[in-house]
């Protein structure tokens, strides 16, 4: 496992993706030195349809999902 902070991931972003997906090692990146995000590689050459099937038709749109959200993120100018 690679620990880095979010700024070297920037600054490296590609070859850190890179070796991951050769190695298989997974990646933790840290905001202040507190973890806040794993990448994992995916392996098994599976599709992203299994990889997301067991999500499938469990979502629920409350409102159409082509109309504007404006309420949450205020009007833009």
């Amino acid at each position: 496992m690679i620990t880095l902070s979010k700024s070297v991931l920037k600054s490296k972003m590609l070859e850190y993706f890179r070796n991951a997906e050769k190695t298989g090692e997974e990646i933790v990146v840290t905001d202040h030195r507190k973890p806040v995000l794993r990448i994992i590689p995916i392996r098994g050459g599976k599709s992203y349809r299994e990889i997301f099937a067991p999500f499938q038709g469990k979502a629920r749109y409350m409102s159409s999902v082509t109309e504007p959200e404006t309420a949450e993120w205020g009007e833009s100018a």
